[in-house]
C-alpha cells in the first residue's frame, strides 16, 4: 500500500478498507468489517474472507513463517521462505488482538475470542479462545448460555443506549 492508501485505510470506513485490500489481492466477501489497525501482512493475496466477517482492532493475519530466518542463517537453505494461506468462512467474528497464523482455515459461524492465537483449523459453528486457540463450545451452546443476558440496543441512539446501560449497571 502506498502512503495515500494507508491514510485511507486508517481513517475511512470498512468498505474502503475492503476495497484497498481487494486491490492488494485479498479475497473479501460482502458486508465485512475490517477495523483500521488490522494487519494483513506482507502477502494479503494469500488471505480469503467470506461474507459477514468482522476483524476487530489489533488483529494480525500472518501468511509466512518468520522462523525460516533462523534456518537460512544456519545455511541449511538459501533464499527460501515458508508461506501459507488463511481462509476465513462466512459469518465470523475475530476478537481484538487475535493472531491468525499461516495455513489456517476458520469455518462458517465462528467466534474467535480476544487475544487468541489460531494455529490450527477451527471447524464450523465453533467458539475458539486461548493461546493456542482451542474450541471451547459450539455456537448453539454460546447462544443458549447467553440468551437471557442479551441487551437489545442495536437500534438505540448513543444517548438512549447510554441511559439504558447506566440504569442496568447501577
Amino acid at each position: 500500500m502506498n502512503f495515500i492508501e494507508k491514510i485511507i485505510f486508517r481513517f475511512f470506513g470498512f468498505e474502503n478498507r475492503a476495497k484497498l485490500l481487494r486491490r492488494s489481492g485479498a479475497l473479501i466477501g460482502k458486508n465485512s468489517e475490517i477495523y483500521a489497525d488490522v494487519s494483513f501482512g506482507s502477502e494479503p493475496y494469500l488471505i480469503e474472507l467470506g461474507d459477514n466477517v468482522r476483524i476487530t482492532s489489533g488483529c494480525k493475519l500472518i501468511t509466512h513463517d518468520g522462523g525460516v530466518w533462523v534456518i537460512r542463517n544456519l545455511k541449511k537453505i538459501k533464499n527460501a521462505d515458508l508461506f501459507g494461506k488463511i481462509k476465513i468462512g462466512n459469518n465470523v467474528h475475530i476478537g481484538m488482538n487475535s493472531i491468525i497464523m499461516p495455513n489456517v482455515s476458520i469455518g462458517d459461524n465462528c467466534i474467535i475470542g480476544c487475544g487468541a492465537i489460531v494455529t490450527k483449523n477451527i471447524p464450523n459453528n465453533s467458539v475458539a479462545v486461548g493461546v493456542p486457540a482451542k474450541v471451547i463450545e459450539s455456537i448453539e451452546t454460546y447462544y443458549e448460555k447467553n440468551k437471557d443476558k442479551y441487551d437489545y440496543t442495536k437500534n438505540l441512539n448513543k444517548e438512549d443506549k447510554e441511559k439504558y446501560l447506566r440504569k442496568k449497571y447501577e
